[in-house]
């Protein structure tokens, strides 16, 4: 992986090493950043700290991070390597070659970053010279890859969530918890705060909305500071909650009435299965997988950037989003599993 830092990524790499056999160890390898800073960053990598290994990658390219990961692998001697992304395949890849490590598996969880020319020449070169397993997390994704890169053929695995952790329990428990205010409709967000997730329309959606309307916003990121500053231009500064870096986020989605991920480009994040295994209907913009991952009985699809229309959907969100909580979990129980995630790659791992 490139770094390791709160995202849907890398818990989807968390979820695989839990769900892999016990006579099969999984390492987590970091391109950037120090195995301290990382562990006290993001208390839920403890315990796998046995088991991770961050290479301090400097900017640009680097030919010692790509000597230390050859030397790791030949330590370890894996029977497969996984790569997440572009960076991580191509150092991945050429370490695993040289390591004479028997399977690559690459997987693309998005494909948007494809439109630079440059990134796309570097996808096709490593495609085609380390000829990985390649896997999209979603279809769109796949389409995307063979609109983008020509003549492959992708496997698609759905992500999946542990649908025993993220199941419904008692919101007011969990508001509680979490320090949100009771006796209010709660919409709840997470995701990191940077533009790409879109959090600015959310705010104005959310102004346009009645006093009894609440936001809960789980995440950090570069942006915290312009957000919480719109929140007081736009007068809702009483009602959108910043929590942060949220450990527990089963307690922070059994809070709340309604999720909502605006954002501006994703492959299939996480967070939105999470949150409907919780029970929690969702809205989410019209990016990535959204039509394959959201409920149609009780989900919203966002097909124009317009927060009068994000406003439109979030209300009629509210209206019946507990009636619907059954059947917004077992959607996703039946397709989502994360068994069913990771029996997909044990097969690809042992070719």
């Amino acid at each position: 992986m490139q770094h390791l830092q709160p995202g849907g990524l890398e818990t989807m790499v968390l979820n695989l090493t839990q769900a892999s056999p016990a006579d099969q160890p999984v390492h987590i390898i970091s391109l950037e950043g120090r195995k301290a800073d990382v562990l006290r960053a993001w208390p839920a990598l403890h315990p796998f700290a046995g088991h991770i290994h961050c290479l301090e990658k400097p900017a640009g390219w680097s030919l010692t991070t790509l000597w230390r990961l050859t030397r790791l692998l030949r330590q370890l001697k894996p029977a497969a390597v996984h790569t997440h992304h572009l960076g991580p395949m191509l150092y991945g890849g050429l370490a695993s070659r040289l390591a004479r490590v028997p399977t690559l598996v690459h997987t693309e969880h998005d494909a948007w970053y494809l439109d630079d020319p440059h990134q796309r020449t570097l996808a096709l070169w490593g495609l085609r010279a380390f000829k990985p397993i390649l896997v999209a997390d979603a279809t769109p994704v796949a389409n995307q890859l063979l609109a983008k890169l020509g003549q492959l053929s992708p496997t698609v695995i759905p992500n999946g969530i542990d649908e025993l952790r993220f199941a419904p329990g008692a919101a007011a428990l969990a508001r509680q918890e979490m320090g949100l205010p009771q006796g209010v409709k709660l919409i709840g967000c997470a995701a990191r705060l940077e533009s790409v997730k879109g959090h600015t329309l959310l705010l104005e959606a959310v102004r346009a909305l009645p006093e009894e309307v609440h936001l809960a916003l789980a995440g950090v990121g570069s942006l915290q500071n312009a957000l919480q500053q719109q929140c007081q231009q736009l007068g809702i500064a009483h009602r959108v909650h910043f929590l942060g870096l949220v450990e527990n986020m089963p307690r922070f989605y059994q809070g709340l009435d309604l999720f909502c991920l605006p954002s501006l480009a994703e492959g299939m994040p996480l967070c939105v299965l999470e949150a409907q295994a919780c029970g929690v209907p969702v809205v989410m913009s019209d990016v990535g997988a959204a039509r394959e991952i959201v409920c149609q009985a009780s989900g919203h699809i966002l097909s124009e950037r317009d927060p009068g229309r994000l406003a439109q959907l979030l209300a009629q969100g509210l209206l019946h989003c507990h009636s619907l909580r059954a059947v917004t979990r077992e959607f996703v129980c039946q397709q989502s599993s994360l068994s069913r995630m990771a029996q997909a790659y044990q097969q690809l791992y042992s070719r």
